[in-house]
């Protein structure tokens, strides 16, 4: 459904120089699909219809490829590998991959708004994604990143900054797909601190995987974050603390999706991540 989805969404747009294959390149480059699954997933575990959920997911897709694009430039990572094919910027060059990567963020806002939902929870839907994904969110966990090469950080600055960088779009996947079911109150804060530590335990196992897994395996540079001077969870703890870690949240996530009547795909999910060497 959702490999489907994102592969119509600029079939039919003009095109502009290489712009729409640029954006595309990067859209359709594979990956988990980690987010947009989510959403589809937790709106189910809601009560509610996947399928209504659909533009919800992919507009997450969206932000998150966006995200890849622009992490990956010269100013950002600089990484010329991601996964398993040339970044953007390599391909199509710098100002292309920029411009792809504005645009599909943009889109992204269009997808929420093409969803068959009632206007109250598309506009639920906006706020969340928009505050995830800006300053208070994902940018601004790029911006303390940034900010953070070549000291050391501690763990509570670690902690801020991969809540922002990679927990709030993960998080918000899930919200998500909690609006589109119509969820209550309740509902959402409980995925949403599913999501958290969902979404915590997933960057510990990242960072983890860039001392111990191969480009090969990965699909992107490993050792970036040393030639960077980053700050990671496994410069921190070694790696038997970051195990130790990992596994502690996602005993959390497991305990807190408990709640829900059907829980196993969440369940499943969060183990699988704990134990996942790409």
């Amino acid at each position: 459904m959702i490999e489907d989805y994102l592969g119509e969404i600029f079939a039919s747009e003009v095109h502009y120089a290489d712009l729409q294959e640029s954006m595309k390149y990067s859209l359709l480059a594979g990956g988990k699909r980690i987010r947009p699954i989510l959403t589809l997933e937790t709106c189910r575990l809601c009560g509610g219809d996947p399928e209504a959920a659909l533009p919800f997911a992919c507009a997450v897709e969206m932000v998150h490829t966006y995200s890849l694009i622009h992490d990956d430039l010269p100013a950002m990572d600089d990484d010329n590998l991601r996964r398993g094919r040339p970044t953007n910027h390599i391909v199509y060059g710098e100002s292309t991959a920029i411009l792809a990567g504005d645009a599909l963020l943009t889109a992204a806002f269009g997808q929420l708004a093409q969803a068959k939902l009632p206007a109250g929870q598309i506009v639920e839907a906006v706020k969340c994604l928009s505050r995830a994904a800006g300053s208070a969110g994902m940018v601004g966990g790029q911006a303390l990143d940034m900010a953070g090469e070549g000291r050391a950080l501690n763990i509570e600055e670690l902690e801020l900054l991969q809540s922002l960088k990679t927990g709030a779009l993960i998080s918000a996947a899930a919200v998500l797909g909690c609006i589109a079911a119509g969820g209550t109150v309740r509902q959402r804060e409980l995925v949403s601190v599913y999501a958290q530590a969902l979404g915590r335990a997933f960057q510990v196992r990242d960072d983890m995987l860039d001392i111990t897994s191969s480009p090969e395996e990965l699909g992107k540079p490993v050792g970036s974050d040393r030639t960077n001077e980053k700050s990671t969870f496994a410069a921190a703890l070694g790696l038997d603390g970051c195990a130790a870690l990992v596994e502690e949240l996602t005993r959390q996530a497991v305990e807190t999706i408990e709640h829900f009547a059907e829980p196993e795909f969440h369940i499943w999910l969060a183990r699988s991540l704990a134990a996942r060497r790409n």
